[in-house]
């Protein structure tokens, strides 16, 4: 994988691939996807030219067609706003091309076989798509320099998604990290206390002659804490071009991204999620945080990873209590989705989830909008977090606040889904400690607590406020 455009955070995202490769498919559902428009470098050679791709083949060659191509591909861009850009199966053949996708897009390689391809456009009637043999032969000759300039690869809407936010899932990843982790500065590794003796060897070895240092913090949310990021400001000894990777729970990506943001004013990180939660959610989209006594993820930053590497296989060590807390976050993105996604395989779930989130966070990275939706049941469930000290699970604490969110939104078949499928209970904790809590939310405006709600599954809204009596009430029946 190369070392070049991360992801599209703040570029265009721009799909390469031989004809047929699906990008005039596969892209508006992609710009949709992102909020971003969608430009077809094809569409605007036809528009200049008043006149189809094929009638330029015909009536002033391809020279003429490629020389037209050049021009608009360089135009588009270099323009503003971002958007998912397609470029035709030849584009690359111009050297002002590659160089303009090299200094403002992310290009993403829409995978194909020739057979895949030629099936699809056999009967297209498109100049260089009426010979079999020639078809093939044009697919060798191109498919070298698609692999030279691609950032990333796809098939299919999640992993493109996947792909222009730079997270990389893939069951055994972890054994490669390797060749995932970007960069060629040195490496210094922080390890969940709980995750060291399961993997830590095992990640050191794979990581090789790059690893600097390796540091153990503690387990779950007692990580989260500034006297822990100050021990590790004051251990590391990476310079501007290391990469700061962290293998473990929310906790620990929360943690070591947060310490990341800061040391010498932002060094390159990559988390490397153990738990459900870490892989659906927590270490997706760049915000890190540490906790205050008053509350939780009161100090933090925006600090997008160089990669994020998912590996499901990790989940195999995990014991069930652990996923059932991430199982509260398959199914918040499952009721933002409108999807049932909890009902599918584990891994599918990891992908899926990531997916949805990778996609709003790319339309939101500084939370400024819809990236709110995230927080879906997350106001009482840190409520009550804060409220039990920190010891009440992060899974169960969103079981309970989904529930109440639900109940609010006056959607109960969606409640009783949360009942079936996450068995919240209430827990015990001081009333007015949670209340308390709930107030000074972030979201909160003028000691006001604005909620997000559904309106329908797949339907969220965001910033509402609710009768504080009624508010009341909801985190009242989550606590014995």
């Amino acid at each position: 994988m190369p070392d070049g455009a991360l992801s599209a955070l703040d570029r265009h995202l721009a799909l390469i691939g031989f004809m047929g490769a699906g990008k005039s498919t596969l892209g508006p559902q992609l710009a949709a996807q992102l909020g971003r428009p969608f430009v077809s470098v094809d569409a605007v050679v036809e528009e200049r030219a008043g006149a189809s791709i094929a009638e330029l083949f015909v009536e002033r060659s391809e020279a003429a067609f490629r020389e037209l191509e050049e021009r608009a591909a360089v135009d588009v861009l270099g323009q503003l706003p971002l958007a998912v850009i397609e470029l035709g199966g030849g584009a690359l053949g111009s050297g002002s091309t590659r160089g303009a996708l090299a200094g403002g897009a992310f290009a993403l390689l829409l995978d194909t076989t020739p057979d895949e391809a030629w099936e699809r456009v056999a009967a297209s009637g498109r100049p260089l798509a009426r010979d079999a043999q020639e078809f093939r032969a044009l697919y060798e000759q191109r498919r070298e320099l698609y692999d030279e300039i691609a950032d990333g690869r796809a098939s299919d809407l999640d992993g493109a998604i996947l792909a222009a936010a730079g997270v990389h899932v893939a069951t055994g990843a972890t054994n490669g990290l390797g060749d995932l982790v970007p960069g060629t500065g040195g490496i210094e590794l922080v390890v969940d206390g709980g995750v060291e003796p399961l993997h830590g060897d095992r990640v050191r070895a794979a990581l090789g002659e790059r690893l600097a240092a390796s540091h153990v913090v503690p387990a779950g949310e007692r990580a989260k804490t500034v006297a822990e990021g100050k021990r590790l400001w004051s251990a590391l000894r990476l310079d501007r071009d290391g990469t700061l990777v962290a293998l473990g729970g929310g906790s620990t990506t929360d943690l070591a991204g947060f310490v990341s943001a800061t040391y010498l004013r932002g060094v390159a990180w990559v988390p490397v999620p153990t738990t459900l939660v870490g892989q659906v959610d927590a270490a997706i989209g760049g915000k890190t945080a540490v906790d205050l006594d008053q509350g939780k993820n009161l100090v933090g930053a925006f600090h997008w990873p160089a990669r994020t590497i998912v590996d499901p296989e990790l989940l195999d060590t995990l014991p069930a209590a652990e996923l059932a807390n991430g199982l509260a976050e398959v199914v918040k993105t499952g009721l933002l989705a409108g999807e049932p996604l909890w009902e599918l395989p584990r891994s599918q779930q990891v992908r899926r989830c990531a997916a949805f989130k990778a996609a709003v966070c790319l339309r939101d990275p500084l939370d400024r909008g819809e990236r709110a939706q995230l927080n879906l049941g997350h106001t009482f469930a840190h409520a009550l977090e804060a409220a039990s000290g920190y010891q009440l699970p992060h899974g169960r604490a969103v079981a309970l606040g989904l529930l109440a969110a639900l109940r609010l939104s006056g959607l109960e078949e969606g409640a009783r889904t949360v009942e079936a499928v996450l068995e919240p209970r209430p827990v015990r904790v001081d009333r007015e400690a949670a209340w308390a809590a709930l107030l000074r939310d972030k979201k909160a405006a003028d000691g006001r607590p604005r909620l997000v709600l559904l309106e329908a599954p797949g339907k969220p809204r965001i910033g509402l406020e609710r009768d504080e009596d009624d508010v009341r009430a909801a985190l009242d029946l989550l606590i014995e």
